[in-house]
């Protein structure tokens, strides 16, 4: 993976693939959806009606808190992939990056040979690029990384390809795609209910990692990263630029500076030194983000407004201000203790000073409680976009 690049990039496709692990492959660009994102305006009746139903639906599912029975990665033969993406054709490409492309595919559930279209299991299958500039060793220590890591809420490693020249990597298919793509490029809005879920599984998944001895670091947080199964249970993906953290007393780890412009804690930016509050500021803008229904850089923003976390700072801790920064997508139909909440949880984890973060226990339990808010307001006349002239509104 290059330095800090200043341009985002998702890592989504259609059919919802994961761009996981790779060094490097961390900053897939997916095929974008030509679908737009409807104002407010534009939901009637018999979409927040269902949209209720939906949430309701989730929200009477028990979530899994067991870890699930992995098996130790499979080891795939070149052909047996070539067959299972149909000889890598075209229309079965799903996603490109720097270390190679991605392929839909479909293998037998419990082996390596491949399966009809249609049946056996469907999965994702990752091709490094041999002039690349990846090379076996970060495909090796991704391999490493998601061989011993399981989790209901990281994505799952199925197998790998090492014959020759070839190094191919084979994960769980994401039928909802990203978190990303359904925030700034579905028609159809994530409801309140769905988007406090989504943080709450990512929430956890980063709090296992943290929870190991020596705490893993993930290091690229972002919601291209944060990959959704049918049943929109959220999963962290692209552990490319993972690492440990620090031990023995230490502080911080120093690293060279990596990660998407935007995502990245300032002090890590500033110094290079690396520790877990690095990835609570990245999950700060992440919440930012499902707040707001805004990407944490837009050069498209008028001027002084690119960067959401500086442009909203100062209404994050204003209860009466707040709500002008809640996603008009939303129809507002949110949670008002809910809004109020995330906004001081999110002003938490975006603390300039890393020590004042909270860690992500804790962030896990504040997310717990807002999860029983039960305070929805039905939808309202539209207003104009919230983020729109904001500051000006603030001073009214």
């Amino acid at each position: 993976m290059g330095p800090l690049i200043p341009k985002q990039k998702s890592c989504e496709g259609d059919g919802g693939l994961h761009c996981i692990p790779s060094f490097a492959c961390g900053l897939f660009t997916w095929p974008s959806s030509s679908a737009r994102v409807v104002s407010a305006s534009g939901i009637n009746a018999d979409v927040s009606r269902r949209d209720r139903k939906e949430e309701n639906e989730l929200s009477s599912q028990e979530p899994a808190e067991d870890v699930p029975s992995f098996s130790p990665p499979r080891k795939f033969q070149f052909s047996e992939l070539k067959s299972a993406t149909r000889n890598f054709r075209p229309n079965s490409l799903i996603g490109e990056g720097g270390f190679g492309h991605v392929f839909k595919g479909w293998i037998d559930e419990h082996g390596t040979a491949p399966a009809k279209p249609g049946t056996g299991m469907v999965v994702a299958v990752k091709i490094l690029k041999t002039d690349g500039p990846q090379g076996h060793k970060e495909w090796l220590a991704e391999v490493d990384y998601l061989g011993e890591l399981h989790h209901p809420n990281l994505v799952h490693l199925i197998g790998y390809c090492n014959e020759g020249e070839n190094r191919l990597l084979v994960y769980e298919f994401m039928e909802y795609g990203s978190l990303d793509q359904h925030l700034f490029r579905k028609a159809r809005p994530l409801p309140w209910r769905i988007r406090m879920k989504i943080a709450l599984d990512a929430a956890k998944g980063l709090a296992f990692l943290h929870d190991r001895n020596p705490p893993i670091i993930f290091r690229d947080l972002k919601t291209s990263n944060i990959l959704l199964d049918c049943k929109y249970n959220a999963k962290l993906s692209d552990f490319g630029l993972a690492r440990e953290g620090p031990i023995g007393g230490r502080s911080h780890v120093s690293t060279r500076i990596v990660g998407t412009y935007g995502y990245a804690a300032p002090e890590y930016v500033m110094t290079g030194h690396l520790t877990a509050r690095s990835d609570i500021y990245s999950f700060g803008v992440v919440l930012l983000e499902l707040l707001t229904g805004k990407r944490s850089m837009d050069a498209s923003r008028p001027s002084g407004q690119h960067n959401l976390v500086e442009w909203t700072r100062p209404f994050l801790s204003d209860r009466k201000r707040v709500t002008l920064l809640v996603d008009p997508n939303l129809n507002g139909v949110y949670s008002p203790r809910g809004v109020h909440k995330l906004s001081s949880l999110a002003a938490r984890c975006l603390s300039r000073d890393p020590r004042v973060r909270p860690s992500m226990q804790q962030v896990v339990d504040a997310l717990t409680l807002i999860q029983n808010f039960t305070d929805m307001v039905e939808p309202v006349t539209p207003v104009a976009s919230p983020l729109k002239d904001v500051r000006t509104k603030a001073k009214n």
